[in-house]
């Protein structure tokens, strides 16, 4: 048994709670949390997916080829469980992200897209007989699909999509055509060499007439030879900054031809002579949207918490200056700064899951509701997801950044597995919708419902907007239900603000569409003011009552968690504190003075908390983080494996450097 570095096997003496709990917490139960570890063990028992050389030293070509080989390997484990009966609508979503976040695939897989889009897309669009026909080879992999919307010349502005599917009657085809460079799809993951079918997003043209975007399901390679079907030009983008093993891909079509049964007509059909039907509500189409950007917010949960992680165990083990002269070199850990970079980021973590749920949630009730034909709440469900995928990317992305820098040089070193984590946050920022353009599709339902927030039944999310309108300057007081009331009334105000702005722009002559782009920064601000309400509002709800029925020891822990976040919020956002509420600068000294108080009360049990995430090691994949915390050790087994390092001499330098040394070059 490899030996524990004594720094973390005294962390984890002073730890104050069951760990075990914690991670029962995290996960929802000891079920599920069960189930989640034999997904694990069978993964691991795996062996072949070990095997190769590390994947920072082959080329891009190389990098899929290998990735392709452990994916389909993994990727039997979705089988296994359809076939035992372990895969369910109900833990779909749960087995998508942790089989997705594993880091033996470290930098993405090209089948992820026919999980997280594909197949939901067939679900939510397709009709009776058409999910008859598809859904059975997709679950099976028979077949294997991605989701072509985005275009080389246009992304979050789905309008302006320029591939055409224009109907004709006489054949009872849709004819498939890219008109221009600028129309060629670009960035599905797994459509450069992966998939055969795709999920295709265009402008549905009949009798003559656009009705704007529409789904279709096309074959794009052979099922046998897998060569591209004729008209079809496709392959793979080349390298970006991470998610290089993703395959993302372009695709172009020259006159390409369906049958009619190919459009997803769940909501829309075109009948055999042409005739549209219009979807009862174009807003039905969110369906997939949603799950996807609920397995984001869950996605960058799962990224910071390895990141939390490999940050947390490296600050216990690396000792670093002397607080006192002639003492031993210090804990890095112990110091505030230090606290300071990783704790709100363990707290994130907390509180980025519980408002995943929260969507989830909500997107499973209102999918109830939609059912029945009641279609209320969807706007603000598209909302919802919109904020929180904007938000918690960002968040997520800010603080794996400061683990990083936590880490020092060492964190830039790819065998920590930082760099690639932040790479793969990071680019949440921009797929599914671009951060700035989500934060403003909510800005645009918040702006709506405050026009009509005397005059109609606020849904759940908004509830807060009519009793804030109300509420008056109270006394402060250090609580985290003052925080969460004054983020309420800073929402409140940042979208009364922004509504009478545009209105008083509007009636001294500017058009809505120029008043709306100059308020554009400020609606912004405003719909990250709201999705803060939420995150807070929920992650108290969820701290609160599950520390009922907690441990007290656990209880104490999560509330030390709860107001961490809460009073770090409110200090980054203290001067929205000033100008929007009674707050006074006394009373922001006290909550500096509460934050201190909190990072020095977690400290004791720092290493406690991130080792109930449960991240075994072969999925953290870090010389920095590992359980053991032979940092050194594994830095420098990892730097051995280099191939610069196979030759003590390398033949550059009889070839190039010898000469240039004697002046013959």
């Amino acid at each position: 048994m490899t030996e524990i570095n004594k720094d973390l096997q005294n962390e984890r003496k002073k730890c104050t709670f069951n760990i075990e709990e914690l991670t029962e917490f995290v996960y929802g139960g000891p079920e599920k949390t069960q189930e989640r570890r034999e997904r694990e063990n069978f993964l691991l028992s795996k062996k072949e997916l070990f095997e190769g050389v590390p994947e920072e030293y082959l080329s891009h070509k190389d990098k899929y080829e290998q990735c392709i080989r452990k994916s389909v390997i993994i990727f039997q484990l979705f089988r296994q469980m359809q076939n035992e009966g372990k895969m369910t609508v109900s833990n779909y979503r749960d087995v998508v992200t942790q089989i997705l976040g594993s880091t033996l695939v470290r930098d993405g897989s090209p089948l992820g897209l026919h999980y997280i889009m594909f197949m939901p897309t067939i679900i939510t669009q397709a009709n009776d007989e058409q999910q008859a026909k598809w859904l059975p080879r997709s679950w099976n992999c028979n077949i294997i699909g991605s989701y072509a919307q985005t275009e080389l010349g246009h992304g979050t502005f789905v309008r302006g999509l320029e591939t055409t599917a224009t109907y004709d009657p006489s054949t009872k085809e849709f004819d498939l055509h890219s008109p221009s460079l600028t129309s060629y799809k670009w960035w599905p993951g797994g459509l450069g060499h992966t998939a055969n079918y795709c999920i295709l997003i265009a402008q549905l043209y009949t009798k003559g007439k656009c009705h704007g975007i529409h789904p279709f399901i096309v074959q794009l390679r052979d099922e046998e030879t897998h060569v591209p079907l004729p008209g079809i030009k496709i392959g793979d983008i080349g390298a970006k900054l991470g998610l290089n093993e993703v395959n993302n891909g372009f695709l172009g079509f020259d006159h390409v031809r369906i049958p009619r049964d190919q459009m997803l007509m769940k909501h829309a059909q075109v009948l055999e002579d042409g005739t549209y039907i219009k979807s009862l509500n174009s807003k039905l189409n969110y369906g997939p949207m949603v799950f996807t950007r609920v397995v984001i917010v869950f996605d960058v949960a799962n990224y910071l918490c390895k990141a939390a992680t490999i940050a947390t165990r490296y600050s216990a083990v690396r000792r670093q200056s002397q607080k006192k002269p002639g003492e031993q070199e210090c804990q890095i850990l112990d110091y505030l700064t230090q606290q300071h970079k990783i704790f709100p980021a363990i707290a994130t973590c907390h509180a980025l899951r519980i408002a995943g749920k929260k969507l989830w949630d909500t997107f499973n009730t209102i999918n109830e509701q939609l059912i029945g034909g009641n279609l209320e709440r969807l706007p603000e469900l598209h909302a919802l997801a919109c904020c929180l995928k904007a938000v918690s990317t960002s968040d997520a992305a800010q603080c794996v950044e400061r683990c990083r820098l936590a880490c020092g040089g060492h964190g830039y070193m790819l065998s920590s597995n930082l760099p690639l984590t932040y790479g793969l946050v990071t680019a949440a920022c921009t797929y599914e919708g671009e951060n700035t353009v989500m934060l403003l599709q909510t800005a645009r339902f918040l702006a709506k419902t405050w026009q009509q927030v005397d005059s109609i039944k606020l849904t759940p999310t908004v509830e807060y907007l009519k009793y804030s309108a109300n509420e008056g300057c109270r006394k402060w007081e250090n609580s985290v239900e003052q925080i969460i009331e004054a983020f309420k009334i800073i929402s409140m105000k940042k979208i009364q603000s922004c509504v009478k702005d545009m209105e008083n722009r509007v009636s001294s002559g500017t058009s809505f569409e120029d008043a709306w782009n100059m308020s554009s920064v400020q609606l912004v601000s405003a719909a990250e003011a709201h999705c803060r309400v939420i995150i807070l509002s929920t992650f108290n709800e969820e701290i609160k009552e599950k520390s009922k029925n907690a441990s007290p020891e656990l209880a104490v822990v999560l509330n030390q968690l709860l107001e961490l976040y809460t009073v770090y919020w409110a200090l980054e956002k203290s001067g929205d504190l000033m100008q929007y509420t009674c707050i006074s600068k006394e009373d922001l000294e006290g909550l500096r003075w509460w934050y201190e108080d909190i990072l020095i009360q977690l400290r004791p049990n720092a290493v406690g908390v991130v080792d109930a995430f449960d991240i075994r090691d072969d999925f953290l994949h870090s010389t920095l983080g590992a359980y053991d915390g032979r940092v050194y050790e594994r830095l420098m087994e990892e730097a051995l494996k280099c191939p610069l390092n196979a030759d003590v001499v390398n033949v550059s330098f009889h070839k190039y450097l010898k000469p240039f040394l004697r002046g013959k070059l």
